[in-house]
């Protein structure tokens, strides 16, 4: 089969300072066919794609983000940058985009302005742009985050009939239905490394999130717990029906006292864009919030702050931390904003709060007075926490606490989870690892494609349960 090859790679290395980004990668990709590259948050996909992506050797990539210029229209768009050093006659730039953009049924006019059209047509602009240019190697990055489900199949129709005309699409996606409805094999990464390349087949959803995971499915031995786990009290402290935001579809969600429950799926799946619409760090759409049974207005996070709700962000470098700030400065930030920076701490106030929590999480730090910037990221992510804890509030949520820094301290911020949990605070625990979320966790709601698809407690919080949740319920 390798003589249909259009594309093949062997061996393929990048190293980034401190990183091995791709370790000896083999991939393969046939005429006419669409090939899913899976993997999970830095398995290697974007930079394989960013070793492929050579147009004039007859690839063209189409990225998440659209790239083209929405003041000008379809036909500018399609042919801008081409046949450099000559006239450029519109009228048959015009006339040509017409015929390619009937010829793949792409519901556009040549002389429309892009920004009025659908982001579903503007990715198929983009994609027509690159037909045009005589590619061979389609790459399509995450062309469907953004889609509702109409314009999602108005794009894989697209795909079909490219792959009919002989086109090698590689898809970049993390919404595995969409693999399966529509890809012919996939190849996984992980950690830099080639795990395997399957037909679709032959890969049922529940092995695909095992190897994307790097998990086995015949050892779901229970793990260790770090302590005992919290079922929390009767007291509902949040409840959501119906809540959207910007980033998530609707969802129903509420947490009781002293529990310690978890949003868990793939990367992609929705679970970090929940609990920043809970937070209101997304622009909430819809939906209604009760807290401890009152109906209650969160459009934004300050409002949650006031709502006794604390939230530690997925990425503590662009979203945690204030970098120039001092240790000090770092913790009682929170608690400032909510009191109102016409009402500021003394300095006393501010040394007594970053002493206390600096010694109760044990914070490696030189002094207060150090820039948190030269702090490791464990003691960085305990600067945040204390920040948050600083405010007392009975709702916690933590996106990621202990990615990135060493065992010891992941153990520390475990233990801390079970202990805040003893003291009737309400967690949600978010992380990438299931078996760190199986130790803390007393509920998990499981989410694919920004759905909640299942929720599992009980004895039905396991590794296997988790993966075949989150595959879709296969055996």
């Amino acid at each position: 089969m390798q003589n249909d090859a259009v594309l093949t790679m062997r061996g393929i290395c990048k190293r980034f300072p401190g990183t091995m980004a791709l370790n000896h990668v083999d991939f393969t990709l046939r005429k006419g066919e669409i090939h899913a590259l899976m993997g999970e948050n830095g398995a290697g996909k974007s930079t394989l794609i960013k070793v492929l992506d050579a147009q004039n050797a007859g690839i063209s990539t189409v990225y998440q983000e659209i790239t083209l210029c929405p003041n000008l229209t379809v036909a500018e768009n399609m042919f801008i940058g081409r046949d450099p050093g000559k006239s450029v006659h519109w009228k048959e730039y015009e006339k040509r985009a017409a015929a390619i953009l009937d010829g793949l049924g792409i519901p556009a006019r040549p002389r429309q302005e892009l920004s009025r059209c659908s982001l579903a047509v503007q990715q198929m602009v983009a994609i027509a742009r690159a037909v045009d240019m005589k590619c061979k190697v389609l790459i399509l990055d995450e062309p469907t985050s953004s889609l509702d489900e109409k314009e999602v199949e108005m794009l894989f129709k697209l795909m079909r009939d490219l792959r009919a005309r002989g086109v090698g699409i590689i898809f970049v996606t993390h919404f595995l239905e969409q693999v399966y409805e529509v890809s012919d094999r996939i190849t996984v990464l992980r950690n830099g490394e080639l795990v395997g390349e399957y037909a679709v087949a032959d890969l049922p959803q529940v092995e695909l999130v095992a190897k994307m995971m790097g998990k086995d499915l015949n050892d779901l031995a229970d793990l260790e717990q770090v302590g005992q786990k919290s079922l929390g009290g009767q007291e509902v402290v949040y409840d959501a029906r119906g809540l959207s935001s910007s980033e998530s579809r609707p969802f129903d969600f509420s947490i009781r006292c002293g529990e310690v429950n978890g949003f868990t799926g793939l990367l992609g799946s929705g679970r970090s864009e929940s609990v920043r619409a809970v937070f209101g760090a997304d622009r909430v759409t819809g939906g209604k919030v009760q807290i401890k049974g009152k109906t209650v207005k969160i459009s934004k996070p300050h409002d949650a702050m006031t709502h006794g709700i604390g939230y530690l962000p997925e990425d503590r470098k662009r979203d945690g931390i204030i970098a120039d700030l001092s240790v000090r400065e770092n913790i009682i930030l929170a608690l400032q904003v909510m009191k109102g920076f016409f009402h500021p701490m003394s300095r006393s106030q501010m040394e007594k709060f970053a002493d206390e929590y600096i010694q109760a999480l044990q914070i490696k730090t030189a002094s207060q007075d150090t820039p948190i910037k030269s702090l490791s990221g464990g003691n960085q992510q305990k600067v945040i926490l204390a920040r948050w804890l600083l405010t007392h509030p009975d709702y916690l949520i933590l996106d990621e606490p202990t990615r990135g820094i060493d065992v010891g301290t992941k153990l520390e911020i475990q233990k801390l989870v079970l202990k805040l949990a003893e003291e009737n605070m309400s967690v949600t625990f978010i992380s990438s690892e299931i078996e760190e979320m199986l130790r803390v966790c007393s509920r998990l709601i499981v989410m694919r494609d920004r759905k909640i698809v299942g929720e599992l407690s009980g004895d039905d919080l396991t590794q296997g349960h988790v993966m075949k949740t989150i595959a879709g319920g296969e055996q």
